[in-house]
Parts: structure tokens; C-alpha cells; sequence
């Protein structure tokens, strides 16, 4: 008789292969991203002519021969150098702030027992329903007040902290964070400040790459409040882009060529870092 070998189940015996995408899986996948980077790409050929190119109908779909010119005349006429320095501090700092103190927010609402923790984190939940709107003119006569008008940290202290942040790390620790571990680090003698730095910050990392990247775009993408506070004597990126667009008949050309120097730091910082940030959302999802 011929000996039974054992069979596999299914499952298990697919479990080691790699698993591989079909045509239409490709098919839907390519249309996305020719999706995604269609602005952009319309940008840079907008930005490579001049007005009456743009004005026909139908527009041009392929590059002019002005980019480099249309790039300089943005780049003087908007002060865009200083433009830049100043909105990637601005979201850097803000960034930096943001996953800091929501963090350690976010742990003391997740792990920590203190009175009125519920009423607490329910009213910085509710916050984030109150439209930003309406906190422009006590905001706009505090900055006033202080003498901070057209200077940075107008715009930087107001959104060190967000709420959504806050929250956001709050439910992050409640699951990847063991209330084991933080009573084995108490019964060792570690304080506050030392089990955040040793063992809050380690397990949130993911977490934090991911709200710093969410963080710094928002930052460097805001215009309502910076282009209320600050000037074109000391501006951010997007306020810089609204004087590209004064005048009786502003160059669209011109304007767009500033929405690009705008737009490629952004996509430099995505090259260089997202493999990183991806690696460390990858890290924190694996369990076990």
C-alpha cells in the first residue's frame, strides 16, 4: 500500500506565496495615479507659457518654452526665497509641536487617572466643531495686543496643539500601548517624564510619523489664518502667492509657475521620507 501523505489545507499551503496582482488590479492602479498627477502636470505646462496660450480653447496639453522665465519672475516677484524659509520653519515648528504635546496629551487621556478626564477630553473633542471662523477676531486682537502682527510666532503658537492630534494619539495608545508595561516601569522607580521618554514615545512612533506628516502638509498648505496675520513684507508660501495674483490683469502663467515652487518642496520631502514614514506605519500595524 502506498503510504497517505498528509494534505495541507488550502490556506496554509498559500500562506508562504507572494501574492501577485492581476492586469486589472494594474489597470485600476495606473488610472489613479495618472489621476493623482495630472495637476500637477497641468500646472507645470500652465506655467510654461504665458495668458493668451492658456486662454485658447481647447488649452494646451503639452510644455511651452517660458517655465524658466515664468520660475524667476515668481520667484522675485513674490520673494519666494524668504516665502519658503519662512513656511518651512513655520511647518516644521508646527509640526514638531503638534506630535510632541499631542502625544503626551494623548497619553495622559489614555492611561493616566485624574478628575474629570472624560469632561476633559469630550470638551477637546468639541473643539473641533467649532468653526475656525469664528475665533478669527479675539485671535486677530490677542495677536495685536502682544505686538506679533506680521511676525511668525502669530502663526506658529495658535496650532502647536490640535485637538484632532490630541485625540488622534489618544486612540493609538489605547491599543498599541500595555498598562502592563507602564506598572513594571513604575515599580522600577521611573517617573512620568521618563516612562513618556523611554516607552510612550518608542510604541507611538508610527503614530507620530504619521501625524507629523499630516501635521506639516496642513501647515505649509494653510492660508486663511497666515494670510490674515501676516504680510508680503514676511510671508508664508501661500500668502507670497496671493500678490502673484494682484493687479488689473495678473499673469496666470506667473501665478502658476509660484504654485509649482510652492508644490515641489513638498513633493522633495515625500521622495526623500516617505519610504521611511511608510516603513514605520508597516512597523506599528505588524503585531505579535
Amino acid at each position: 500500500m502506498t503510504p497517505l501523505r498528509p494534505r495541507t489545507a488550502g490556506p496554509a499551503r498559500r500562506a508562504g506565496r507572494q501574492l501577485h496582482a492581476g492586469p486589472l488590479a494594474y489597470a485600476v492602479l495606473t488610472l489613479f495615479t495618472i489621476g493623482s498627477l495630472f495637476p500637477l502636470v497641468w500646472t507645470a505646462v500652465a506655467a510654461s507659457g504665458d495668458s493668451a496660450r492658456l486662454s485658447r480653447t481647447p488649452p494646451p496639453f503639452w510644455f511651452g518654452g517660458r517655465l524658466l522665465k515664468n520660475l524667476g519672475s515668481a520667484w522675485s516677484d513674490a520673494n519666494m526665497g524668504l516665502a519658503l524659509f519662512n513656511t518651512a520653519l513655520v511647518a516644521g515648528t508646527v509640526a514638531l509641536g503638534t506630535v510632541l504635546f499631542s502625544t503626551v496629551a494623548g497619553f495622559a487621556f489614555a492611561k493616566l487617572r485624574f478628575r474629570l478626564k472624560g469632561a476633559l477630553l469630550l470638551l477637546t473633542v468639541g473643539t473641533m466643531m467649532v468653526p475656525p471662523q469664528l475665533s478669527v477676531v479675539p485671535l486677530f486682537m490677542l495677536v495685536a495686543g502682544l505686538g506679533w502682527t506680521d511676525q511668525l510666532q502669530a502663526v506658529v503658537l495658535p496650532t502647536l496643539v490640535s485637538a484632532f492630534g490630541v485625540f488622534f494619539m489618544r486612540q493609538y495608545l489605547l491599543e498599541a500601548l500595555p498598562t502592563e508595561l507602564i506598572e513594571a516601569a513604575r515599580v522600577d522607580g521611573a517617573s512620568s517624564w521618563r516612562v513618556v521618554w523611554h516607552i510612550v514615545f518608542p510604541v507611538a512612533r508610527p503614530a507620530m510619523a504619521v501625524l507629523g506628516m499630516l501635521s506639516f502638509v496642513q501647515a505649509w498648505n494653510d492660508f486663511f489664518w497666515p494670510v490674515i496675520a501676516l504680510t508680503q513684507e514676511n510671508p508664508t508660501v501661500q500668502v507670497a502667492l496671493t500678490g502673484l495674483g494682484r493687479g488689473y490683469v495678473p499673469d496666470q502663467a506667473v501665478v502658476m509657475a509660484g504654485a509649482l515652487l510652492g508644490t515641489l518642496p513638498l513633493l522633495l520631502a515625500f521622495t526623500l521620507f516617505g519610504r521611511q514614514i511608510v516603513g514605520g506605519i508597516m512597523r506599528g500595524a505588524v503585531k505579535g
